[in-house]
């Protein structure tokens, strides 16, 4: 099997690299950001792109939308991705076009390496392969209203937010700092499922969702 890697650590990356040749697979390239698997990927055309969901250069899903332009390019390429951490949002994203060949695991389980390489080909050979704590995640996440995530004081925040008060007339109006204000918004954002986007304004799509709930 044919292997295009990306992933941006070079510990991880060539430990990956090392396994999959010791199973007898052909790393065709290993690469360390988002860009260079998808260039690799076009100019190999390999069996599998193995990728790290968090990559350079602003370590938030370059990873995961590089996996998922692959998958609108090159549909016949099965995908693995790797995650640090069970992240719902990009497991999500991930599971709802095309799952035929698709694999979402955790990093950890790279140690156990019969159960990687056996990730692996399962995954090269068409199957759909979930992390067990990425399934379990999932079905947290979809039994629970996001909003119930949310604290009372978080609440109290979301309310001021959609009367359209700044971070400083949050604190005034709670008395309490600015940074915790920016503390309990991020707790928001995160408990809402909202990540960080160049074109989306997190504040609005966060007061949206509460009025929703």
């Amino acid at each position: 099997m044919r292997v295009v890697i990306a992933e941006d650590s070079v510990l991880l990356r060539e430990g990956i690299v090392r396994l999959l040749e010791a199973d007898g697979h052909e790393i065709v390239a290993a690469v360390g950001d988002a860009d260079g698997l998808i260039s690799q990927v076009e100019e190999h055309r390999p069996d599998l792109a193995l990728s790290d969901v968090r990559m350079p250069p602003g370590f938030r899903d370059e990873g995961l939308r590089a996996v998922v332009e692959i998958r609108e390019r090159q549909p016949d390429v099965a995908l693995l991705v790797l995650s640090q951490y069970v992240e719902e949002r990009y497991a999500t994203r991930l599971l709802s076009g095309r799952t035929r060949a698709l694999g979402y695991v955790l990093k950890d389980r790279v140690a156990d390496v019969d159960e990687f390489l056996d990730a692996v080909r399962r995954v090269a050979e068409g199957s759909t392969v979930l992390d067990p704590e990425v399934v379990s995640q999932l079905l947290i996440r979809k039994q629970a209203d996001p909003l119930e995530r949310i604290t009372a004081r978080e609440r109290e925040v979301l309310v001021l937010m959609a009367q359209g008060r700044s971070n400083a007339g949050i604190a005034a109006a709670l008395v309490v700092s600015e940074s915790t204000v920016a503390k309990h918004i991020n707790g928001i954002f995160s408990k809402l499922d909202i990540p960080p986007a160049d074109y989306d304004h997190r504040r609005v799509l966060a007061v949206l969702k509460f009025l929703e709930g």
